[in-house]
């Protein structure tokens, strides 16, 4: 999945296809030099440790050509950070006996795809082959389509009308369609919105604060946030406000660091999931060369190699004005990072943004290695 320099959501992630430099020094001057080395307006962090205890830190300013400080901690767009909320709702109905992972998408809504040989599992870990809507809809040229409102059945009929990328389970190739598709799904099978299930099934199961769905048509971010910023049409910015519905139920949810450690740390320690589904989640696909190496795709989360060894778990995030890394390690050490821009929007070349790129990488990778 190589993508422009500011590719989005049309990925889970902007894929360098390099491997991440090695972590030097600590948390704070990692996100000095993403702040000054590579230009994101600001960056944002909080480490987790095993015990639970939490260090917020900040770098640059919240607001462009400005000295505002950035709130420690502060409210993000999570983007594809959703999918692994969304792949947990699903889990939970697995759990409970109510959708089948092997089972074809059409039985529980029929004629939704063309194929009726792409299942539940398919979707969840993208090897349907589905092509993804996110291409299509013209998000090159972003001020044109900021603030339209997308429903999510237009969303599935822009991915069923372009051709397939390959045979259902031949391959993995990311694509949000699959993830519309389980939204729907789970609005099917439990009669309720999928924002509602997440919300009850989740955010307030696991007490997350400041994680919330957008509501139909809006486009503010609701608490203490730094502005985030993105190259169009216009030149650079600031898109903090949008209509996020593009990316409903694979990219919609706003939270913060702190709450997306908490997130994945209550899912990998079986606080959301019974052991046989989490056992399912973490059974990976080769992701064959379309992530930096070694990265592995599961149902909805993702496994990154560590240069300390060993791997974390997590998925990432990238939408216009904001992309989130981070992961849990099997200690139950976390930590989440976000920049206020994508890679490619302040830098100048393909070089410049790679290195951006991994320098977001190389801070969780430190971080979750034991940086302070």
């Amino acid at each position: 999945m190589k993508k422009t320099l500011v590719g989005v959501l049309a990925a889970a992630m902007l894929f360098s296809g390099t491997a991440m430099a090695a972590p030097t020094g600590n948390v704070q001057k990692q996100l000095d030099g993403l702040t000054k080395e590579h230009e994101f307006p600001a960056a944002l962090s909080t480490t987790t440790e095993a015990n639970g205890r939490t260090t917020h830190q900040v770098s640059g300013t919240a607001e462009l050509n400005k000295r505002v400080p950035v709130p420690k901690n502060g409210q993000v767009r999570a983007a594809s950070n959703t999918k692994a909320f969304v792949a947990t709702v699903v889990m939970q109905l697995v759990g409970e006996g109510k959708v089948e992972l092997d089972k074809p998408i059409n039985h529980y809504l029929p004629k939704a795809v063309k194929d009726d040989r792409i299942t539940v599992r398919q979707l969840l870990n993208h090897t349907s082959g589905l092509a993804n809507y996110t291409q299509y809809l013209g998000l090159e040229k972003f001020e044109e389509v900021r603030h339209r409102y997308y429903e999510p059945r237009e969303l599935l009929d822009v991915g069923n009308a372009h051709p397939v990328t390959n045979e259902p389970g031949e391959k993995f190739k990311y694509s949000n369609t699959n993830y519309v598709l389980l939204g729907l799904l789970i609005q099917k099978v439990t009669g309720r919105p999928v924002a509602e299930n997440v919300d009850q099934r989740i955010v307030r199961k696991l007490g997350l604060q400041d994680t919330y769905w957008p509501g139909v048509g809006e486009e503010t971010i609701k608490g203490k946030h730094a502005h985030g910023y993105a190259r169009t049409g216009n030149g650079i910015e600031d898109v903090t406000e949008l209509d996020p519905s593009w990316g409903w139920a694979a990219g919609q949810l706003i939270s913060t660091t702190k709450d997306l450690n908490a997130f994945y740390r209550g899912l990998l320690k079986g606080d959301l999931l019974k052991k046989a589904q989490l056992d399912e989640m973490k059974k990976t696909v080769d992701t064959a060369g379309e992530m930096w190496p070694g990265v592995q795709y599961g149902l909805g989360i993702a496994s990154s190699p560590l240069s300390c060894g060993g791997v974390s778990w997590g998925h990432g995030g990238d939408v216009h004005g904001y992309e989130t890394r981070g992961g849990v390690t099997d200690s139950g050490r976390a930590f989440t990072v976000a920049v206020t821009a994508l890679p490619g929007t302040f830098q100048d070349t393909p070089e410049e943004a790679n290195n951006a790129h991994n320098a977001v990488l190389a801070t969780v990778d430190a971080a979750l290695c034991g940086a302070k």
